[in-house]
């Protein structure tokens, strides 16, 4: 039986990197696509709790649904699906998901629905040619690219799956590129992220989402990756504690006591 392969996004079952990265993918799979009916950035992992949800076929194994990324991957889990999925893959998006960017992205929440579910997972994600200098590529063949890569990543997650709870989040360049490099969470800094505006009668609005600011990734991080123009593979995991800081011991709370691992 042919390996299985659910994809979704979060810009919307029409978006060019969602066709490409199906096409790449055909090689590896059988895919079954199950994205949103419309743009779905920034999200984060919000699921549709107070609303109903409606699946519209498009063509064979191709859906359209009423939901963010968590709510394509569950419902094509528990009803889409003719089998249990080997991989699930969130992306091609126009756009990088870079370091704090992850907690708001619907393109990883779709991953790490997949890997919610201990399913092998990545996340894909394309930065516009012209964002950065020395672009020399169109985003039609810089998609192509991305999507032979990720598709060659998505198989050894399939033959060497990770860790349970673990996926990956790919980040591509916008220049052409054969080189890869492991990173870990960069800091993402924006300028003047929530802006006040006046609307034509005088009122006040805002807006949220200024623009990136560049060239402060440290080494090692996925947006140091990308400004070298490398693709940045980064593993992430759904558990997000931290050793307890030594701020943290020996705290004074009047009416509390600290309980041990033995009460």
């Amino acid at each position: 039986m042919r390996r299985l392969i659910l994809l979704t996004n979060d810009d919307g079952i029409a978006a060019a990197g969602l066709e490409v990265l199906s096409r790449h993918l055909a090689a590896v799979g059988d895919v079954l696509v199950a994205a949103p009916d419309r743009e779905q950035s920034a999200v984060g992992h919000g699921v549709s709790l107070t609303r109903p949800l409606r699946a519209h076929e498009l063509s064979t194994g191709r859906f359209a649904i009423s939901g963010t990324p968590a709510d394509c991957v569950l419902l094509a889990l528990y009803h889409l699906c003719p089998r249990r999925p080997d991989l699930v893959v969130s992306g091609i998006i126009l756009g990088v998901n870079l370091g704090t960017d992850v907690f708001y992205s619907g393109t990883l929440a779709g991953a790490l629905e997949g890997a919610m579910h201990d399913l092998p997972s990545l996340a894909v994600s394309q930065e516009l040619p012209g964002v950065r200098a020395g672009q020399d590529a169109s985003l039609g063949e810089l998609l192509e690219q991305t999507a032979s890569f990720a598709s060659r990543v998505g198989e050894q997650l399939i033959e060497r799956p990770l860790p349970p709870g673990v996926c990956v989040n790919l980040n591509a360049p916008p220049v052409p590129t054969r080189r890869f490099v492991w990173t870990r969470l960069g800091r993402r800094t924006y300028r003047e992220q929530v802006e006040r505006r006046l609307d034509p009668r005088g009122k006040p609005y805002y807006w949220i989402g200024g623009p990136p600011l560049t060239g402060n990734g440290h080494p090692g991080t996925d947006s140091h990756a990308i400004e070298r123009g490398l693709i940045s593979l980064t593993p992430l995991g759904l558990d997000l504690t931290v050793p307890l800081p030594e701020e943290c011991r020996g705290w004074q709370l009047p009416g509390l006591s600290e309980a041990t691992g033995e009460d």
